[in-house]
């Protein structure tokens, strides 16, 4: 477990965590709204959603406001992540199941559609196709992923380039200088950064069709695929 893993189980990151996305994350609401539409295209009204990196309940409070009629199944390993999407979910909460644990914690499904959001750059490149597997194994035929994370060209020159605009992002957006290259140096160094062209590789591997790239902000990406 890295030191960026170990902190969504430390209260005071977890009292903060809603305040950080919008602030670390460029075009955080837009790639949220975007993700709904690309659900919703091939979803029915009465959507039943796997949600992967719930913690925290943002996506699934956005989904959820945007759909009435949706209903999810959340899964986070942090049970102060998964306290805190309660409590962000509100009165939307008793359309949430929210389950403790990994993609083999998740129901069998099928679902109508899943996202896992800020959440792949956590593991190897290994168990990213582990995951993706999982994730379709528990989606109806042609059912949509949505997936978005830290991922940026390789190349000693290219990456750096990359983050440090990442970087400058962040100091615009208000992070003091220091918190920004603190940042910087934490993502460099403990989370797995996966060229573009690898990660559509591993949805394809998975059993996944058509990723299609719809969201780019820096050092941010997102892809649509189907089951």
């Amino acid at each position: 477990m890295t030191d960026i893993q170990a902190a969504f189980s430390d209260p005071q990151f977890v009292a903060r965590y809603t305040e950080g996305p919008r602030r670390f994350v460029p075009g955080y609401d837009a790639m949220q709204s975007m993700a709904a539409i690309l659900l919703a295209e091939r979803v029915p009204s009465d959507a039943r959603v796997l949600v992967l990196g719930a913690g925290g309940g943002l996506e699934l409070k956005a989904f959820a406001q945007a759909h009435p009629a949706w209903s999810f199944d959340g899964v986070d390993p942090s049970e102060a992540m998964l306290a805190l999407a309660g409590q962000t979910l509100g009165s939307l909460a008793s359309r949430a199941h929210l389950h403790q644990g990994y993609i083999d914690d998740a129901p069998a499904g099928p679902f109508d559609g899943a996202t896992c959001l800020l959440t792949l750059h956590f593991v190897d490149v290994a168990e990213r196709r582990r995951i993706a597997a999982e994730v379709r194994r528990r989606l109806k035929p042609r059912a949509p992923f949505v997936v978005a994370h830290l991922s940026a060209p390789d190349g000693d020159e290219e990456r750096p380039r990359w983050l440090s605009r990442y970087s400058a992002f962040l100091a615009a957006s208000g992070v003091e200088p220091e918190q920004a290259a603190a940042a910087r140096d934490a993502v460099t160094n403990h989370l797995q950064i996966l060229a573009p062209a690898q990660d559509e590789a591993v949805l394809r591997e998975a059993g996944f069709s058509d990723p299609t790239l719809f969201y780019t902000g820096f050092a941010f990406r997102g892809w649509v695929a189907y089951a």
